[in-house]
C-alpha cells in the first residue's frame, strides 16, 4: 500500500523581551537556578501579572510579517494542569482568541520548488520551569529560571508532506524571526522548540489518520530523523494489524527512536478559561500601522533582490538570504569588490567552510568582510590567482593583516609578464622534450588530457605564481606551433 504522511508542526519561539511576559524578572540563559523567578513567576497569593507590552509588539511584528490576521481584541486564557515545574497550576496562555490567525509562509524545497505552508494561528503564552533530574539521586530538581518566559506558539496547518519540507518550514520560521529581531533562534538554549504531529494515510484517502506528537524537539537534524522513524512506525504497525493511538511521544536521538511518554490530552482536559486576572489586549490600527512600518527587509524579499539586482542564482540567493548576519556580510564584501558572483563564490564557500571547520558563527568570523572584499579585487585585477587568493585567506584568517599585506609580505604578486612566462614555458618544454613529442602525435581526445600535465608543470615551475590564463593561452601556441 502506497502511504502519505501528513505532518503539522507546533513551534515554540521565545521572544527576545528583557523581562518575562507577566513580570520584570530577567529572562537571560545560563543563570543560577532560581535566581530569576519573582513572587508573580511563583503564583504567589496577592500576585498579580502586568502584560509585557514589548512581547504584543512582537507577536504582531511576526502576524505581519506572514501577512496574517491580526485580532484586535484577544484574550489570555488559564490552562490547567499539574506538573512540578508549574508552580501556579495553570499556564497562562491564548485560546480561543490568540493575537495572530490565520497566515502562510513560502518555503524552498531542494530542488529549488516552493511550497505555500498555512500557518493556523500564533498565541502568546509563559514558558514554563524546568525538571532537573540528573545529580539529585533518585529526586528532582526544579529550576523556575524560566517560568514566565515569553513565548510566540506558532502553529501549522498539518500541509506538509515530508520530513525535508518539515525542516524547510522550520529553517524559514527560523530565518523569519532572527530578521524580525523577535527571538534569538538558538535552539541548543531552547529559545526555538519543535513539536511534530504527525500521521500517515492511504494515498487517496481524504481524512486524515490517527497522529501522534513528538514533543520537544531541538534541532534541525533530529526533526527530520524523528519524523521519519515515527512514519516509519506507524506504517509498520498499521501494516501490522495494530492501530495508532493518539499520544504524546519523545525522540531518542541516541537510540534513534520515538518512546511513547502520555496519552494526548484534549483541549477540555485542560479546563481552559479566560484569566480573571488579565484584561482582554485590544490592538489599535495606529500601532499596528506603527509596527509595520518598522518591519525589515524579509527573506523572501531579500532572496527576490538578490536574484534581481546582482543576477544570482535562486539557490545561491536563498543559501545567503537564509541568515540576515550572513546577507549583510555578502552585501558588505559586494560593496567592498563590486562582484556579487565572486563575493556569494567566496563567502558561500572558503568562508562557509572557515566557520563550519571552527564551530563559529558568522558574527564571529575572522575575516571582515572589507578584508575579504579587498582580496577579491586583487583577484579581479590580476594581482593574484585564485590559487593564491586561498592562500592569502588563509593568512587574513591566521590574523596576519589585509590581503595586499600578505600579498607583499609574502611575495605572492601574479606574474603577468608574459615574456616571463614565455620564457619559463621553453624551459618546461624543453625539460619534457618526450611530451611534446607524444602531445603532438595524439588526436584531439588524448591532447586534452595531455595539456593538463604541461599547466601543472608550468604552475609548479613558477610556484603558482603565473597568471593561469595566460598559461593556457601560450601554452598552447607553442604546443600547436
Amino acid at each position: 500500500m502506497q502511504w502519505e504522511t501528513v505532518i503539522g508542526l507546533e513551534i515554540h519561539a521565545q521572544l527576545a523581551t528583557q523581562s518575562k511576559i507577566f513580570s520584570g524578572s530577567a529572562t537571560t540563559f545560563g543563570a543560577e537556578p532560581n535566581t530569576q523567578a519573582s513572587l508573580v513567576d511563583l503564583g504567589m497569593p496577592g500576585t498579580l501579572p502586568v502584560l509585557n507590552a514589548e512581547a504584543v509588539r512582537m507577536a504582531c511584528k511576526f502576524g505581519l510579517a506572514i501577512d496574517a490576521e491580526i485580532a484586535p481584541k484577544n484574550v489570555f486564557a488559564r490552562k490547567n494542569y499539574f506538573y512540578p515545574d508549574l508552580p501556579k497550576g495553570y499556564q497562562t496562555s491564548q485560546m480561543d482568541h490568540p493575537i495572530v490567525g490565520k497566515g502562510y509562509l513560502d518555503i524552498t524545497l531542494e530542488d529549488g520548488s516552493t511550497r505555500r505552508i498555512g500557518i493556523t494561528r500564533a498565541h502568546l503564552e509563559e514558558d514554563a520551569g524546568k525538571s532537573l533530574h540528573e545529580d539529585f539521586h533518585g529526586m528532582s530538581g526544579i529550576d523556575l529560571n524560566r517560568a514566565g518566559t515569553p513565548l510566540l506558539e506558532i502553529v501549522s496547518e498539518p500541509d506538509i508532506r515530508s520530513a525535508k519540507e518539515a525542516v524547510a518550514y522550520v529553517k524559514a520560521i527560523h530565518a523569519l524571526v532572527r530578521y524580525l529581531g523577535i527571538c534569538d533562534g538558538n535552539m541548543a538554549e531552547g529559545s526555538l522548540r519543535c513539536d511534530c504531529n504527525v500521521s500517515v494515510r492511504p494515498k487517496g484517502q481524504a481524512e486524515f489518520g490517527t497522529r501522534a506528537e513528538i514533543k520537544n524537539v531541538n534541532s534541525f537534524r533530529f526533526i527530520e530523523k524523528a519524523i521519519n522513524h515515527e512514519v516509519q512506525r506507524q506504517i509498520e504497525l498499521i501494516e501490522d494489524g495494530g492501530k495508532v493511538v493518539q499520544e504524546t511521544r519523545l525522540y531518542d536521538p541516541n537510540k534513534d527512536e520515538t518512546r511513547s511518554m502520555r496519552s494526548k490530552e484534549e483541549a477540555n482536559d485542560y479546563r481552559y478559561f479566560p484569566c480573571p486576572d488579565l484584561l482582554p489586549v485590544v490592538i489599535e490600527q495606529s500601532f499596528l500601522d506603527e509596527v509595520r512600518a518598522s518591519l525589515p527587509e524579509l527573506p523572501v524579499q531579500k532572496r527576490e533582490r538578490f536574484e534581481r539586482e546582482f543576477g544570482l542564482s535562486p539557490y545561491d540567493a536563498d543559501v545567503l538570504a537564509a541568515s540576515r548576519e550572513l546577507a549583510d556580510y555578502f552585501e558588505r564584501v559586494n560593496a567592498s569588490c563590486g562582484d556579487a558572483k565572486l563575493a556569494a563564490n567566496w563567502v558561500m564557500g572558503e568562508l562557509s567552510s572557515l566557520l563550519n571547520k571552527e564551530g563559529l558563527e558568522i558574527e564571529q568570523t575572522p575575516v571582515t568582510a572589507e578584508q575579504l572584499g579587498g582580496m577579491i579585487l586583487r583577484i579581479k585585477d590580476d594581482t593574484i590567482s585564485g590559487k593564491i587568493a586561498k592562500m592569502v585567506f588563509e593568512a587574513m584568517a591566521a590574523g596576519e593583516g589585509s590581503a595586499d599585506e600578505i600579498i607583499e609580505k609574502k611575495g605572492l604578486k601574479q606574474v603577468t609578464d608574459s615574456g616571463a612566462i614565455e620564457s619559463m614555458l621553453d624551459e618546461v618544454l624543453a625539460a619534457n622534450a618526450e611530451q611534446v613529442e607524444q602531445y603532438r602525435a595524439s588526436d584531439e581526445a588524448k591532447r586534452g588530457k595531455m595539456f593538463g600535465f604541461f599547466v601543472g608543470q608550468a604552475m609548479k615551475a613558477s610556484k603558482g605564481k603565473a597568471n593561469p590564463g595566460q598559461v593556457n593561452q601560450l601554452l598552447k601556441k607553442k604546443l600547436e606551433g
